[in-house]
C-alpha cells in the first residue's frame, strides 16, 4: 500500500480549496445538505463558487470550445469563398468558350455531354486540391493534436465524410454554369463568333 499523508485542510488553503463531492442524487439535491455538514465541522468557513463538475469542466474547456467555433466558422467561410471562387471561375470559362459549345452541339453533342464537360472543368481542379489537402491535412493534424479532444488526429470519419462534401460543393458550384451552357442556342452561339 502507498504511505499517505493527511494533512489539515486550512494548512495549505492560500486563496482557497477546491472541495469535490461525488453523489448519486442530483448535484443541485446535495449542495444544501453540504453546505450543512460544512457549517457542523467549522462556522467560519465559507462556501462560494458552488458549481456542477459540468459546469466546472464547461468553465475548463471554453477557450477550446471557442477556439474550435472560430475554426467552424473560418473554415464554412473558406468553402462558402471556394464555392463562389469556382462557380466564377467555371462560369467565365464558359462565356470564353460559348462558339466552342455551340459548335459541340451543332456537332452532335447531347446536353449530357456538354453539361459533363462543363462540370468536369470545375471538378479537376477541386480533386486536385482535395488531394492536396488530405495530405496537408494528415500531416498538420499533427501538430494540431493538442487541440483535438476525444478525436484521433487522423480521424476516419472526418477523412472520409470531408472530401465527398467538398466535391459535392464542386459539383454544385460547376452544376450552375453547366446549365447555362446546355441552354444556349448553337446558332446564336455560333453568331457571335
Amino acid at each position: 500500500m502507498t504511505p499517505t499523508l493527511y494533512r489539515p485542510i486550512l494548512d495549505n488553503a492560500v486563496n482557497g480549496v477546491t472541495i469535490l463531492v461525488h453523489t448519486a442524487a442530483e448535484p443541485e439535491a446535495v449542495i444544501g445538505s453540504v453546505r450543512g455538514e460544512m457549517r457542523r465541522i467549522d462556522s467560519g468557513l465559507v462556501l462560494y463558487q458552488v458549481r456542477t463538475m459540468a459546469e466546472h469542466v464547461g468553465r475548463a474547456t471554453a477557450d477550446r470550445q471557442f477556439t474550435t467555433l472560430l475554426f467552424t466558422v473560418f473554415a464554412a467561410l473558406a468553402v462558402l469563398l471556394a464555392a463562389v471562387g469556382l462557380y466564377g471561375m467555371v462560369a467565365y470559362a464558359v462565356s470564353q468558350r460559348t462558339a466552342e459549345i455551340g459548335v459541340r452541339m451543332a456537332l452532335g453533342a447531347t446536353r449530357a455531354d456538354v453539361s459533363r464537360l462543363v462540370v468536369m472543368q470545375g471538378l479537376r481542379p477541386a480533386a486536385i486540391g482535395i488531394v492536396l489537402g488530405l495530405v496537408a491535412a494528415a500531416f498538420a493534424s499533427r501538430l494540431l493534436t493538442t487541440l483535438l479532444f476525444n478525436v484521433a488526429p487522423l480521424d476516419p470519419l472526418t477523412f472520409s465524410a470531408v472530401p465527398p462534401l467538398l466535391l459535392a460543393v464542386a459539383g454544385l458550384a460547376s452544376y450552375l454554369p453547366a446549365r447555362r451552357a446546355v441552354r444556349l442556342d448553337p446558332t446564336i452561339a455560333l453568331r457571335t463568333e
